[in-house]
């Protein structure tokens, strides 16, 4: 089972929603994927899964690098309207 949240009546995985606050931060800090893939340390093709959608879960030390890859706390990450949702569905 999926992690999933729901967003203006669209659910989304937990990867989906990453993917999208990535985009968001990209384009508000006008950096490349590749800038970040290299400030963060994450490899290219694991960062093409979460952005592609083939990744099923993101784990907490993905999200950690991505928040340090955009010079920024988890908590400035994770500070979006993506993330704040009632319906998100946490795997037991």
């Amino acid at each position: 089972m999926e992690s999933n949240l729901l967003i203006g009546g669209i659910s989304l995985t937990v990867n989906e929603a990453v993917a999208k606050r990535i985009c968001r931060l990209l384009c508000e800090k006008d950096m490349s994927q590749y800038r970040l893939e290299q400030k963060s340390g994450i490899q290219h093709g694991s960062m093409q899964c979460i952005m592609n959608g083939r990744n099923k879960t993101v784990t907490l030390s993905t999200v950690i690098m991505l928040a340090r890859g955009f010079d920024m706390s988890l908590t400035e990450f994770l500070d979006d309207e993506v993330f704040v949702s009632e319906d998100l569905e946490v795997e037991r």
